[in-house]
């Protein structure tokens, strides 16, 4: 599993903000889609393209369009706090939903939503979920988009705890990770230490 950490000044002055716990929601949600619209673009680097020509104001110009745009799946809720900047960047691609519910009690991931179609036929994949921590909602993602014939699968993250990389490399599942930093460790609640808090909480409440 390859590991790509966007530690550019920018990104990281988003991710202060993310962590810093007086930063209101509206500002958290702001810096989380500006920092994810760097996480993105990382992401897609090496997309596949075609050239194409154009006619500018003054003559033709070679250029290029994305040839096999990747399907992007947020893993609900906190991935939902990234998917604007794949709209952004991405309008022409599909989106399916995963959702998963962390229980308090064995920390283990409890799904309650799948719309991944049936036949993925070996088209790529990023797979949004911002906090990696114990790597349980990300490898459940990511099984259902193998068993369905998936590619190439890009985990987009904000924050990786070491425990999280380290299962998900086991998994064998993951082709790429990208997150603008591995923070410290999981404390005994399997939060990333010292992470950002509940990224959903944060992004959207807790009602």
């Amino acid at each position: 599993m390859e590991l790509h950490v966007v530690d550019h000044p920018l990104a990281a002055r988003l991710l202060t903000r993310l962590r810093d716990e007086t930063t209101d929601r509206a500002t958290f949600r702001l810096a989380m889609d500006e920092l994810a619209g760097m996480l993105v673009y990382e992401a897609c680097r090496n997309l596949s393209v075609e050239p194409v020509e154009v006619t500018t104001p003054i003559g033709r110009a070679a250029g290029v369009r994305i040839s096999d745009p990747p399907l992007v799946v947020p893993v609900l809720r906190a991935g939902l706090g990234l998917h604007g900047a794949v709209l952004r960047l991405l309008p022409e691609t599909e989106t399916a939903f995963i959702g998963v519910a962390r229980n308090e009690a064995t920390l283990q991931p409890e799904p309650y939503m799948n719309s991944v179609p049936a036949d993925l036929s070996g088209r790529s994949v990023l797979v949004l979920d911002p906090m990696l921590a114990t790597g349980g909602s990300l490898a459940h993602a990511c099984r259902i988009l193998r068993d369905r014939g998936a590619g190439h699968l890009t985990g987009v993250c904000v924050l990786a705890a070491p425990e999280g990389l380290d299962h998900i490399r086991s998994t064998g599942l993951v082709d790429r990770v990208v997150t603008a930093a591995v923070d410290e460790r999981l404390d005994e609640r399997a939060f990333i230490v010292p992470g950002l808090g509940d990224a959903g909480d944060r992004l959207f409440g807790t009602a």
